[in-house]
């Protein structure tokens, strides 16, 4: 591709990781990042504000779009960020765009992929584990980065679209890896999520509460079935049992995010759909396809998608 001399990038669903991503991909790329009009309204008055460990400062060069039209010129990739229950709608709204294209995922949860592959042939899967929020409209804040983005082709491809989007990535000042294995690592990624964030939402209980005697035992079980699904699918996990998983989660997870209230307690909270279908709900899909028992999390994702439909708890 000539053009990524100066690459073209979509960002799809720029909430706190896509605008901060945008951020520093503005230096290296012609970035068109679709967000909230909210924040497109912002960005276009004052450019994008960023302050944190990704570098403080106003941003220019961002073109905040609201809509597929907006997007004028050809892409050479598009990266998801969107909440993974929106990932369907805005593929659809933009796959004229998407079409073709190489594409990325940054989202939390497994299946996303899935999804983007069946519009587009080669889909590149992600892991990120940064801190990223919104302050305000065309506002992020970046305030901590426990590991390098990891990218790893998920479908299609040669890895030749993988190695130029860690490059750019790279010469944007980002930390990243590429992972052989995406799918371990997006299964890896998504075991403290479905270990805890369920119940932290469930309970309005940061995830120190997953430590209390009376809770270990369903998280036991959630993180048991979870191996034996994985195993099925014929994914490597980090961690060779679920006992070593298990000791990782209580000596590590759990205690250094004590006092976090994970997004899930935030989305029921606010009356938002969770992305309960991409965690507990996914594990307990594929366990039936695999004729694998999952009472806890199908409890759990049966539980959540309750307190969804009824905020007032009623």
């Amino acid at each position: 591709m000539e053009s990524l001399q100066r690459p073209v990038i979509l960002i799809l669903g720029a909430g706190a990781v896509g605008l901060s991503l945008a951020g520093r991909l503005a230096a290296v790329a012609t970035v068109y990042a679709a967000c909230r009009p909210v924040h497109a309204d912002a960005i276009r008055e004052r450019g994008l504000v960023m302050e944190g460990i990704w570098g403080n400062g106003t941003v220019g060069g961002i073109i905040p779009v609201t809509g597929p039209d907006e997007v004028t010129v050809g892409v050479d990739f598009v990266i998801v960020t969107a909440k993974g229950t929106a990932t369907r709608t805005i593929s659809r709204e933009y796959a004229g765009a998407i079409r073709g294209r190489p594409t990325a995922s940054l989202q939390n949860g497994i299946g996303n992929e899935d999804i983007i592959a069946e519009y587009t042939d080669t889909v590149i899967g992600g892991t990120v584990t940064t801190n990223f929020s919104i302050p305000g409209p065309g506002h992020v804040r970046v305030l901590s980065e426990s590991a390098p983005m990891r990218l790893g082709l998920w479908s299609g491809g040669d890895g030749e679209n993988l190695r130029q989007l860690i490059g750019i990535v790279r010469s944007a000042g980002i930390a990243v890896e590429a992972e052989p294995d995406i799918r371990a690592g997006k299964w890896a990624k998504a075991l403290l999520n479905i270990a805890v964030n369920p119940i932290c939402a469930l309970l309005r209980a940061p995830v120190g509460v997953a430590a209390d005697e009376e809770i270990r035992g369903i998280v036991d079980g959630l993180v048991r079935e979870t191996f034996a699904v994985a195993g099925a699918e014929g994914v490597r996990l980090p961690w060779a049992t679920a006992d070593d998983y298990l000791a990782y989660l209580f000596r590590v997870q759990v205690p250094d995010f004590a006092a976090v209230y994970p997004s899930m307690y935030h989305d029921l909270r606010l009356g938002r759909r969770t992305e309960i279908d991409l965690l507990n709900g996914y594990v307990a899909t594929l366990g039936e396809r695999h004729g694998i028992a999952t009472p806890h999390n199908q409890c759990i994702a049966g539980l959540v998608r309750y307190a969804e439909a009824h905020p007032d708890g009623r």
